[in-house]
């Protein structure tokens, strides 16, 4: 039982890393189902058993993707002990991420676009989101934010954030504009913030 169980996870995560590859380089609309199930040395029952549809597997792609933005969120974020390194290391880790090549068209382009952006919202919230609203959470009881709704305050900046990477993406040079966008996401930072007292 447990062997089978492992050779599904492996079939899921080979369909998924497969799909990845085509999604990236074609985009949504050009990938075929056949192509992906033949580099992946399978059938095109095994996506309809697992994913149910194309639409499916890239929405299995999208949560992965976003599953992994947010887990290099969090780990750039603990790079620092500072709350306030930590909260701008993981907007710059966030923002990074999500205009690389292998992240940039599935996540901002044909995600919202096949899945809606209601779904794409969702899926957002339940991974970067999620990491913002728990530092931001932290930082207020410890008396660095100022005494604002931690929730409207998580999607102020989560579509600053989001709307930052639709504009990166569309430039040529990724670091450019990085450097470009993280003066302006601090100095955004800097209004929420509640000067410490010092001793």
């Amino acid at each position: 039982m447990r062997r089978k169980k492992e050779d599904t996870n492996e079939t899921i995560r080979k369909l998924i890393d497969v799909a990845r590859n085509y999604f990236t380089a074609q985009g949504y609309a050009d990938t075929a189902l056949e192509d992906i199930v033949h580099e992946a040395k399978l059938t095109r029952g095994a996506v309809y058993h697992h994913f149910g549809s194309k639409r499916g597997i890239f929405q299995a792609v999208l949560e992965s993707v976003q599953k992994e933005v947010g887990e290099r969120v969090e780990a750039e974020a603990s790079r620092s002990d500072d709350a306030w390194e930590q909260l701008l290391l993981g907007c710059r880790a966030f923002v990074a991420a999500a205009v690389e090549p292998r992240n940039k068209r599935i996540l901002l382009i044909d995600g919202p676009a096949v899945l809606g952006w209601e779904a794409w919202r969702m899926m957002d919230e339940q991974n970067s989101m999620r990491h913002l609203r728990e530092q931001l959470h932290m930082m207020q009881r410890q008396g660095y934010v100022k005494p604002v709704s931690v929730d409207a305050l998580t999607h102020l900046l989560s579509g600053a954030l989001n709307e930052a990477v639709l504009w990166m993406a569309q430039l040529p040079d990724e670091k450019q504009s990085l450097e470009e966008i993280m003066p302006v996401i601090s100095l955004l930072l800097e209004g929420f913030k509640l000067p410490r007292m010092t001793i």
